[in-house]
């Protein structure tokens, strides 16, 4: 879908991944200078921004994708939304298969999230298996990305919101952790987001309401299983305190073998890859509001499972003390939806620190760099609504130019 328009002209590497999905979605060209110019030893797009632009590529129908000879220039003109039928990645079953390569370090979530925002306005259905040495399901202590779980349990019930809730899951069918120096993995999942509309609904969301039950997802992959009822007694211990409808399930898997060079016999040998644990937690209120927590071992160890279960419990904690409808990891996708919505004013509820986080700042300027209408911000009123704010967005009225009428 390419425009006459010139290139919209923006710089860093911050928010690459939001800026091109809103490209794609308002179907404006988009130009990123001075992405790493300083890196002395890695200047330019990272291996895993090459990897979701790939994927990107992938799910559509005409994109055209140009990175200058050191990488710290990209121009992207974006395509048609195709999905999985009919993208140029898809297989003969329509499902597009995406290697990650070994160098990755990011977690999956950093592809889950601003994908998913693509699919509701699609030609077809999503469905994307995630394969390769460098998935990682659980979340990153470097990069502070989510968990697979906190993906599926926090971000994907938003959607619902909008009236987009059907033929939506997130299958993990291996695990993974981050291996030494956070690379990771050999994990591999399933998207499946079949739920296209013409225009996302209004949201209206102003009551966070009370935390009425708290649930989560313990996991250990090639370490022992024990390590999973230590977290989860710990984080109960720090929880009950609050709430007492807690429940978090248990998921004990085997590590993954790799075939590597051994140099010392200079022969071939396989080691296992992506072990470790870590806690993936999800409090839900009475209005549908959803706050998550997520701790992971570090990838060199040394940290034990009580530890990465208090830290969880704590991490939680805090996401609920920050108050509003949603938290910081979710607003991205709200807000994003909200303005892509159809032409009205849509209102939610955002604790002061979500809404002067830094992504959440940069997301506002670059919808305005878009075109979108600036937000309206007031504190806002009711009896529990003390240092909360009231944030209304117009909606863009983003069709979906591929889904047909009826």
């Amino acid at each position: 879908m390419s425009t006459s328009q010139p290139p919209l002209r923006l710089s860093s590497h911050k928010s690459l991944t939001s800026r091109v999905i809103l490209s794609t979605l308002l179907g404006r060209a988009i130009r990123i200078d001075q992405i790493r110019p300083d890196s002395p030893t890695n200047p330019g797009l990272a291996p895993h921004e090459i990897s979701f632009l790939r994927l990107l590529e992938a799910l559509t129908n005409g994109s055209h994708i140009e990175i200058s000879y050191t990488g710290t220039v990209l121009l992207y003109r974006p395509g048609l939304i195709t999905g999985s039928a009919s993208g140029s990645g898809a297989s003969s079953s329509g499902v597009i298969r995406h290697e990650i390569a070994a160098n990755n370090t990011r977690g999956l979530s950093y592809f889950l999230i601003p994908i998913c925002l693509l699919a509701p306005f699609s030609k077809s259905k999503f469905n994307i298996l995630f394969t390769g040495q460098g998935v990682i399901t659980s979340a990153t202590e470097k990069w502070g990305d989510l968990s697979v779980d906190s993906v599926r349990t926090a971000i994907l019930p938003i959607y619902e919101k909008f009236g987009i809730e059907r033929d939506i899951e997130l299958r993990i069918l291996k695990r993974s952790n981050p291996g030494p120096r956070g690379v990771g993995g050999v994990g591999e999942v399933q998207l499946l987001f079949g739920h296209q509309v013409r225009l996302p609904k209004t949201l209206h969301f102003m009551n966070p309401g009370r935390v009425k039950r708290i649930r989560g997802v313990a996991y250990s992959t090639g370490v022992s299983g024990n390590n999973n009822a230590r977290m989860i007694e710990t984080a109960r211990g720090v929880l009950n305190q609050f709430v007492p409808d807690i429940y978090i399930f248990s998921d004990v898997g085997s590590a993954q073998f790799i075939t590597v060079q051994d140099r010392s016999s200079q022969g071939i040998t396989k080691r296992k890859v992506g072990l470790g644990f870590g806690l993936s937690l999800v409090a839900e209120s009475t209005t549908g509001a959803f706050y998550s927590a997520d701790a992971v071992c570090p990838p060199e160890g040394g940290k034990p499972a009580e530890d990465i279960g208090r830290m969880a419990a704590f991490e939680l904690l805090e996401s609920i003390e920050r108050g509003g409808c949603v938290s910081g990891e979710a607003v991205e996708t709200l807000v994003t939806l909200m303005a892509m919505g159809s032409e009205d004013v849509g209102r939610v509820c955002l604790g002061r620190d979500v809404l002067a986080n830094e992504r959440t700042v940069q997301l506002a300027r670059d919808l305005n760099a878009f075109g979108a209408a600036g937000w309206g911000i007031k504190d806002a009123e009711g009896e529990k609504a003390e240092g909360l704010l009231q944030v209304s967005i117009v909606g863009r009225g983003v069709g979906n130019v591929g889904r047909k009428i009826g």
